[in-house]
């Protein structure tokens, strides 16, 4: 098997054997493996000191920060309150100084009391206890061996956690699923108890012993869980539930939550009274000695056993499940389900490598929740280009936060100057919407996103990006007219106001400081240090001069306003370098030559183009025609040498449609797990990742609107998105709306049947595009 070694994070640590309770579906006792026969009752001090120490060495060998040890049975607290307190003071004791440590202890309850609490209390042990809803569920399978109720007992513990004194130590509540009980009846007592978290566990099943199924339906459990779901939502959610927020969680591209469901490798090994180690304990429901690794805690290390063929089978990910589930829609999700599920004895089982008894429960579970909130999780942004905006501004703004916090008063007197100055500039309403407008500008991005890496790794704040910020509170100042002095620096002997414009104070390659001074509708900037008697007032409207160079903007109807930035230091951030500054004509072509591809575009498109005039601000010459999308945010276009109004409209669109889908993914999951499968797109015999089929796709649906040439494979590679594992909900709801969008495009867009277009010449090669806190 190949791949790293997964170091283990949690430890089931059995300290008593026996338990009190006599259920009949634990599979300690019941199922097939019944070496509990054979081991010592509690634990011993020799195996608590040897867990100790194997726990230390591994957390080291690894730089844990923190593990997570489980004290288990039987039923742990069999044990007595003085050999948990040695448990618990040998494992703090071993890894003091290493690794944090995190006790809890799974209990069914009916021992439970102060002492025990006292004691957990004071060694920090979060306590989950065993319930499987009302007396009448409860009582159908956890019951004492002469027949009696345990429900009693195990209330009287749950109230005892929900005391004040002992809230904090409650861990949640462990239901096993039974479909003869009343799952609305289940959900209300368990939720009536208000427990912090409530698990729900399918009963431990297999292909040779699979688990009851009263009325043959193959969905029987995924029903019950689905009314209970339905239940829990129109309650209000009342308590978390894991295994619903694990598929929750994955529908949206997130990490599973729970090791039943989901791809994420098993990171749990088992420590037995004994001393022997073993895996996750479930498997005892597979078979006799199924669980076993021939290891124990004297001899062996943690590593020995992490590398052992049973465990490695479970940290394989997508490659450890069967080749039905491998190809199915919803692994991402179900994970192929719980390792032990998946047994079989038979000779065409293969062992292991089957899909779950369960798995058309897990299937229509995953459906039936994603059907049902589907509509209530998906991002705004995905179908409002407003949201998006707005989502894009709060990510911005989040960054800058983000590294002012890293920073932590590390950020020297300019940074620290400008933060405070942002603060008074967001206090004034027209100075907010100013500093939100440069705060906008899309080579933002750029430096914020280097920022918060150099700090993040510890290089500290690099002086140009003090400079960025102290510019852009200027820059924002100046916009909104505040009579507030900004200090700033320049270097090369120059200052960049972002959105405005670059003021030429000295000779290139000369630095200095200097003040920006809203005044008369324009500006003063007024050297302060090496340069002091340094001085430029810039009028508003200021026109091109030696020691002024505006952003200049391309008004000409149909096209929007967009800034002709050739000036930003931080533009050239294309794979195709930025071109210098232009000439005044070079600067009308521009103007004219967007106007003539935009009048195609609002005649073919115009839903496409509204959108894009909203959304498109800035546009960068670039010296090469050949550009991948660039290092920034959303709203910027890098551009190359002037083309056809034909070709330069697709260019526009392609641009488009690549800058929306950059930025939608910059807010929201689309996919998840991607290059974990291969997609053979509709129009080539190559294999490609599913981001590359997503954004081929979504871009030929948007040229396939202006010329439905484009649409050649499209609605192939819709179905392919739709039904490939990788995709989450937002990605279904934004396939969904391309289908709605190319809907009767042949005939909307057959006006531009003809045109001489192809889109593996200028679309490929003329354009390049991409994608609140406040300061206190």
């Amino acid at each position: 098997m190949t791949g790293p070694l997964v170091p283990f994070r949690e430890f089931v640590l059995k300290v008593h054997s026996r338990c009190d309770l006599a259920c009949d579906h634990c599979y300690v006792y019941e199922h097939a493996d019944q070496s509990w026969l054979t081991r010592p009752k509690a634990i011993s001090d020799e195996a608590i000191s040897w867990t100790a120490r194997r726990l230390a060495e591994h957390a080291t060998t690894h730089a844990l920060p923190s593990v997570t040890v489980i004290l288990h049975g039987g039923e742990p607290l069999l044990a007595g309150p003085a050999r948990l307190r040695r448990v618990c003071e040998e494992l703090g004791s071993a890894l003091n100084g290493i690794a944090e440590l995190d006790l809890r202890i799974h209990t069914n309850g009916v021992q439970l009391s102060p002492r025990y609490l006292d004691l957990f209390d004071e060694f920090h042990v979060r306590v989950g206890i065993s319930l499987d809803g009302d007396r009448a569920a409860n009582d159908r399978h956890r019951r004492y061996a002469d027949g009696r109720s345990s429900h009693p007992m195990v209330l009287r513990a749950v109230d005892l956690l929900r005391e004040e004194r002992y809230r904090h130590l409650d861990l949640g509540l462990l239901c096993t699923v039974d479909i003869h009980n009343d799952p609305v009846a289940v959900h209300d007592a368990l939720a009536a108890l208000e427990p912090p978290l409530v698990d729900f566990l399918l009963p431990h099943a297999t292909w040779d012993d699979p688990p009851p199924r009263p009325d043959g339906s193959p969905t029987a459990y995924a029903a019950w869980l689905l009314t209970v779901f339905d239940r829990w939502t129109e309650q209000g959610r009342p308590m978390p539930v894991r295994m619903f927020a694990s598929v929750l969680s994955s529908l949206s591209g997130g990490p599973s939550l729970t090791e039943s469901l989901g791809l994420a490798p098993t990171d749990l090994v088992v420590i037995e009274t004994d001393g022997k180690l073993e895996q996750v304990d479930s498997l005892k429901s597979a078979y006799e000695g199924a669980a076993a690794t021939g290891f124990d805690v004297f001899r062996n290390t943690f590593d020995e056993v992490a590398a052992h063929p049973g465990v490695r089978a479970r940290q394989l990910g997508l490659a450890g499940v069967s080749e039905t589930c491998r190809s199915c829609p919803v692994v991402r999700s179900c994970g192929g389900g719980l390792y032990t599920h998946r047994y079989r004895s038979d000779d065409s089982g293969g062992g292991f490598d089957n899909p779950s008894v369960y798995s058309d429960d897990l299937a229509a579970l995953i459906r039936g929740i994603e059907e049902r909130t589907a509509a209530a999780t998906e991002s705004p942004a995905v179908r409002s280009p407003d949201a998006l905006l707005a989502a894009h501004q709060d990510l911005t703004r989040t960054l800058l936060a983000l590294v002012h916090d890293t920073l932590d008063g590390r950020g020297g007197a300019l940074w620290d100057d400008a933060w405070r100055l942002a603060a008074a500039v967001e206090a004034d309403t027209t100075g907010a919407d100013a500093l939100d407008a440069v705060l906008a500008h899309p080579y933002t991005r750029t430096w914020l996103v280097d920022a918060l890496a150099d700090v993040d790794a510890g290089r500290g704040l690099t002086e140009p990006a003090a400079e960025r910020l102290a510019a852009t509170v200027a820059a924002a100042a100046v916009r909104a007219r505040l009579d507030l002095p900004v200090p700033v620096a320049y270097r090369d002997g120059s200052l960049h106001l972002p959105t405005l414009g670059t003021v030429v104070l000295g000779r290139p390659g000369e630095r200095g400081a200097a003040v920006v001074h809203p005044a008369d509708g324009g500006f003063l900037v007024r050297g302060t240090d090496a340069t002091p008697g340094t001085e430029r007032r810039i009028a508003p409207d200021e026109p091109e001069g030696p020691h002024w160079l505006p952003v200049r903007v391309l008004r000409q109807a149909p096209a929007p306003a967009l800034l002709l930035d050739d000036l930003d230091p931080l533009r050239d951030c294309f794979d195709a370098p930025a071109a210098d500054r232009l000439e005044a004509e070079d600067a009308d072509a521009w103007a004219h030559r967007i106007a003539e591809a935009w009048s195609l575009l609002a005649d073919a498109v115009p839903d496409q183009a509204a959108e894009a005039a909203r959304t498109l601000t800035t546009l960068t010459p670039l010296s090469t025609g050949a550009a991948a999308p660039g290092h920034h945010g959303p709203g910027a276009l890098g551009a190359g040498p002037l083309t056809g109004a034909d070709e330069l409209a697709l260019g526009l669109l392609s641009g488009f449609r690549r800058a929306k889908l950059r930025a939608l993914g910059e807010v929201t999951d689309l996919y998840a797990l991607d290059g974990t499968w291969d997609h053979r797109t509709p129009w080539g015999s190559e294999h490609v990742t599913f981001s590359r089929l997503l954004a081929e796709t979504f871009e030929r649906a948007g040229l396939g609107l202006y010329d439905p040439r484009f649409l050649t494979g499209v609605p192939e590679a819709l179905d392919m998105i739709e039904n490939a594992a990788e995709v989450t909900v937002d990605g279904k709801q934004l396939i969904a709306a391309v289908r709605k969008e190319i809907s009767g495009t042949r005939s909307a867009a057959g006006k531009n049947h003809g045109r001489s277009l192809s889109p593996s010449g200028p679309v490929a090669n003329v354009l390049a595009s991409d994608r609140k806190v406040t300061f206190e």
